[in-house]
């Protein structure tokens, strides 16, 4: 079921939004060809990215936006210590001239794109204008994906015209249809992939889940042209999550005092912190809450309590990523489509937190690998925090050996 002028494994860097929001000098995806040189010196032959079809190809009335989007970040101080949204801002990027530019450039280094859209969970959040953020939610709930398919379908046209259609492995009408502002029923998402499947069968269509149905594969919707399910094991991330309530808004109280013994000393109270926009959080799923604790968290104090922990969730974790993988793999074969992981494997941690990166976080990032290969998938990702936008990148030998180690398996 793979077209034959696709890689027979894909090895999967995510670039996400961060390839345009991440684009201004000094920042990491500047200069395209030096982050797809990166890319592919590390063992990567895939890159995942938002394409923004409903900024680029959707009937918005943003042309506009789409020729020139001021990029922002949330604003300010916030989110300058919180993993994807450091967005510093301040300058304007030419995204529809620079979606192209990027698929000629992967057309001449063999690099594959996997085309998504984050648009209903954080990419509008980044815009210096409101009215990309506004256009979609002025969109019927129920409407969403059929409007995501049309995009994608003018989008995939323009890159046939273009003689660029052969870099497409995959589209994805959205990331994680479970979280995010879109409809993740059965129904809906059948009928739009439908769409765009018979508008382009050349084309591998889905969704993506940020949490699969691994104990009721069954609910997974029929006429998936492939399977791109995200596996994360939280495990002791959760519980430390769940002890100082970061994840929740409108807490009384809040930071409580487990989050208090984490912080940076001098940290700013979470009302001398602020909010960011109201728009801006509405364009995202990270709340309030979230950006303080992320940005005033003690990396180091963040990483001890992770260690020390750790021991009680070792054995569930394991278990949980290879069950995970096991039981995707089991649907790609039941239903004869390729599957892939396009996101893993621990979890949201803040920017500068090294737990992910470190002998813990790399020993279960390889058994997901592992077991991956085992199991016969398509497609992995080395750890999503592996990517240019994150302290990870440095750490280039590591990719590289896990990189080969799945496409040889």
């Amino acid at each position: 079921m793979i077209p034959e002028h696709l890689p027979p494994k894909l090895t999967i860097c995510l670039w996400d939004f961060s390839w345009y929001t991440l684009a201004g000098p000094g920042e990491p995806y500047e200069d395209l060809d030096v982050a797809l040189e990166q890319t592919v010196a590390r063992g990567y032959n895939t890159v995942r990215i938002c394409a923004a079809p409903m900024l680029l190809f959707g009937e918005l009335g943003l042309d506009d936006l789409a020729e020139s989007l001021p990029i922002e970040g949330m604003g300010g101080h916030y989110g300058q210590r919180t993993r994807w949204y450091a967005v510093p801002g301040g300058y304007q990027t030419p995204l529809r001239a620079r979606f192209f530019e990027l698929l000629e450039k992967c057309r001449r280094r063999g690099v594959s794109v996997i085309l998504s859209s984050w648009e209903y969970q954080q990419s509008p959040a980044f815009a210096g204008d409101p009215r990309w953020h506004r256009a979609l939610q002025a969109i019927p709930h129920r409407q969403r994906l059929d409007e995501l398919a049309a995009a994608l379908g003018r989008m995939l046209n323009a890159i046939r015209e273009a003689g660029l259609e052969q870099v497409v492995a995959l589209v994805e009408l959205h990331n994680e249809v479970d979280f995010s502002h879109v409809p993740n029923e059965r129904d809906s998402i059948t009928r739009a992939v439908a769409h765009l499947q018979q508008e382009h069968p050349a084309q591998l269509v889905t969704v993506s889940w940020g949490k699969p149905p691994h104990l009721a594969m069954h609910t997974v919707p029929d006429g998936l042209g492939a399977g791109q399910f995200h596996v994360y094991s939280y495990g002791v991330l959760d519980a430390l999550q769940e002890q100082i309530d970061i994840r929740a808004t409108g807490t009384d109280a809040y930071p409580n005092a487990a989050l208090r013994a984490l912080q940076r000393p001098a940290s700013p109270s979470f009302q001398q912190y602020g909010r960011p926009a109201a728009w801006k959080l509405e364009a995202t799923v990270v709340t309030d809450q979230m950006l303080y604790g992320y940005d005033t968290i003690d990396a180091v104090r963040w990483d001890a309590w992770l260690y020390q922990n750790y021991g009680r969730f070792h054995e569930v974790m394991r278990r949980e990523i290879a069950s995970r993988v096991t039981a995707i793999a089991a649907w790609g074969r039941w239903k004869d489509v390729p599957v892939l992981v396009g996101e893993g494997w621990i979890g949201y941690t803040p920017l500068e937190g090294t737990f992910e990166e470190g002998p813990i976080g790399k020993a279960l990032a390889e058994h997901g690998v592992r077991t991956a290969a085992e199991q016969g998938l398509w497609g992995v990702l080395a750890c999503s925090n592996a990517a240019p936008h994150h302290p990870m990148w440095q750490d280039a030998a590591w990719q590289i050996e896990i990189n080969e180690e799945f496409r040889s398996a």
